[in-house]
């Protein structure tokens, strides 16, 4: 047993941290006390770590400077290659390594990276500071810069030491990251030295680090950092020509905000960390402004497929509800953070509608990051494509193959929680864990058949009769595509589960989005759920203008999209109209066995002449959208069109 299962024991029995009416209501099982055995995720997890793993050492370690940046920081001599952030990739890449040893031992992928952590702890300077870039280019510039992202590498340092300590039990890369964390601390913090870090990331690693050590400067830390924004000390953020501190959300006091800006990425992990603190410091006005700037977010700017950030010109948020498909940018490494920050919101708060959108951003617009084959990557998920555009090896800002990887091998993360009241059950995953309640131990073990079919079982095993509550979460699509009226469905039916205990029907009790099922547990109950699954068509708010006359398709979890692979006539002729009947088709043998829809639609044409225009019936097939673009150059569609409003035959 890890020391941080340990500690969720101690927390859960005997309460909350350094907070006696702490704000946190729910406290994860953490991914290394889970174990996946779901076929949909298990599959994934395989394949990052036969595949996806393996590129990120080639790439981290062969084909970039990226290990050889440390080596020469070591010898405090030679040329630094790469990106002066580019020490943040060997750590996430660490902790993916980190995750996919737990579920997937393996000696030799072990050794390769303890040589790594040997090689970066040879090169943290004797004050603490670790930076490779200002090693090798000058540390007279170092903490000159703000936007230079030397904290932002210290947190994912922090991060991978974490992970690493927690899987394989050696603290080497873990000591490395908390003498840094000490360094910087002793540079900012105690000498109360102005500093607004310009891409967030070391406010969450600090709070996993208090966590950990139990030791509070580093809470104290994170907080500071927090209140450092909104005082007019950022430097450094030019866009267009102007300084931007809207770019990384330093117009106001974190506090004071309530509308989302800038950069995708950076607004997630500081929204991650301030909900962090907030739990601890029961910091009510962190909790005002994060459920403002969360409706912000899911009511006027997130895409249906969960993910966010509509341009690329910031990587981030422009207007409200103006989202294009073929341009959105979408990053995979936003919807990873759309994960983090909607998991602490449901921590804080106990409501299942944060689960809601953390389940839409992974299954959708996070996992679309990644290949069928685990080797290739998006970095913006657009929601239609001419057929130019696809996923890549690497990237020379290669943040996003590490996160998608981290984020799928610590899916067990997101699977259960406890409280003081019972278990919760956030996501409907084959998996088994053991979680404490009321101070006994009880055993769970699920078996799910999502997202193709809704037939859900868990077995319940307390360590002796005990009555409690356990709350499964009720999938929020059944009812709604995402809170709020962004997105509605266009029958507007709600649909219930039925659930039963031991054959027989359960009247439960409904709660924030969970069934609540209260009663004296033995071992091996049997929860039998299931969820009524039904294609569904969905349409947007009006004020997306860019999805007038639009439809999209949903099941279950996923969104779908047709892809021009399927459709001879090209992704962009097929028409939706009302009343067209949309079937699911499980084909087993199609991209590792997936649910597509098929239907008949009128298709535009041309004719061979090139003279007329035309629709004819054809039977269209869509796939997943997380699936598209693994069978090579195709055009795609997520939104599809009921009707033709326009003819163009200009590009």
């Amino acid at each position: 047993m890890n020391k941080t299962w340990i500690l969720w024991v101690i927390i859960l029995t005997f309460g909350k941290i350094n907070a006696q009416s702490s704000l946190q209501k729910l406290y994860p099982v953490q991914f290394s006390d889970v174990t996946i055995t779901d076929p949909f995720w298990g599959a994934k997890v395989k394949t990052v770590a036969s595949a996806t793993i393996d590129a990120c050492i080639s790439y981290t370690q062969d084909k970039t400077g990226r290990i050889r940046n440390f080596e020469k920081a070591a010898r405090r001599s030679g040329k630094h290659e790469g990106i002066f952030y580019d020490d943040s990739d060997v750590y996430k890449a660490i902790e993916a390594i980190a995750y996919s040893l737990k579920s997937h031992p393996d000696p030799a992928l072990e050794k390769n990276t303890d040589e790594w952590i040997d090689k970066i702890a040879a090169a943290q300077l004797p004050d603490g500071y670790l930076n490779t870039y200002y090693i090798l280019t000058g540390l007279d510039k170092r903490w000159s810069d703000m936007d230079k992202h030397e904290d932002y590498c210290a947190g994912h340092l922090i991060e991978a030491g974490i992970a690493y300590y927690n899987t394989t039990g050696k603290d080497k890369l873990l000591n490395t990251g908390i003498r840094f964390a000490d360094h910087i601390d002793s540079m900012f913090r105690r000498q109360n030295r102005p500093w607004v870090s310009g891409h967030q990331e070391i406010e969450l690693a600090l709070m996993k680090l208090y966590h950990h050590t139990q030791s509070s400067k580093y809470l104290q830390l994170a907080n500071w950092f927090l209140e450092q924004r909104g005082h007019g000390k950022g430097a450094g953020w030019i866009w267009d020509g102007l300084k931007r501190p809207d770019y990384c959300q330093d117009v106001v006091p974190v506090k004071d905000q309530r509308k989302i800006t800038g950069h995708a990425v950076r607004a997630m992990y500081l929204y991650t960390g301030a909900a962090d603190v907030a739990a601890v410091t029961n910091n009510t006005d962190y909790i005002t402004a994060m459920d403002s700037i969360w409706e912000d977010v899911v009511f006027r700017h997130m895409y249906i497929t969960g993910g966010i950030g509509s341009q690329g010109s910031n990587e981030g948020f422009g207007t409200p509800y103006v989202l294009p498909n073929a341009s959105a940018y979408c990053e995979t490494c936003a919807s990873v953070g759309m994960v983090f920050w909607n998991q602490r919101m449901n921590v804080l708060s106990g409501d299942a509608k944060y689960i809601d959108v953390l389940e839409r951003s992974l299954y959708n617009g996070a996992l679309d990051g990644l290949s069928f084959s685990g080797d290739r990557f998006f970095y913006g998920n657009p929601l239609a494509s001419k057929g130019n555009y696809n996923r890549k090896e690497w990237f020379g800002t290669a943040c996003c193959p590490s996160n998608i990887a981290r984020l799928v091998s610590s899916i067990g993360n997101y699977i259960y929680a406890g409280s003081d009241e019972g278990i919760w059950v956030n996501l409907l995953i084959g998996s088994e864990t053991t979680i404490s309640t009321g101070g006994a131990r009880v055993n769970l073990e699920m078996e799910s058949g999502l997202p193709w079919n809704g037939n859900v079982q868990l077995t319940v095993s307390p360590a002796k009769k005990q009555n409690f509550e356990l709350r499964i979460r009720i999938p929020g699509w059944l009812s709604k595509p995402v809170p709020g009226d962004l997105y509605t469905y266009e029958d507007e039916q709600e649909l219930s589960p039925v659930i039963r205990v031991n054959d027989k029907a359960f009247a439960f009790t409904s709660d924030k989005g969970y069934a609540v099922l209260k009663r004296n547990w033995k071992k091996g109950d049997k929860v039998s759920i299931e969820l009524p699954m039904q294609v569904r068509r969905i349409r947007s708010n009006p004020a997306v203008k860019q999805n007038e006359n639009r439809i999209a398709l949903q099941y279950g979890p996923l969104v779908y999209c047709v892809e021009g692979i399927d459709n001879p006539t090209g992704a962009g002729t097929i028409l939706l109209p009302p009343g067209t009947t949309v079937k699911p088709v499980f084909e087993s043998a199609l991209l590792g066995g997936i649910n597509t829809l098929v239907f008949e639609a009128p298709a535009i044409t041309i004719s061979e002449d090139g003279r007329q225009v035309s629709t004819t019936t054809r039977k269209i097939k869509a796939i997943p959208y997380y699936s598209w673009n693994n069978r090579g150059d195709s055009d795609m569609q997520v939104w599809l069109p009921t009707l033709v409003n326009k003819i163009s035959i200009n590009e």
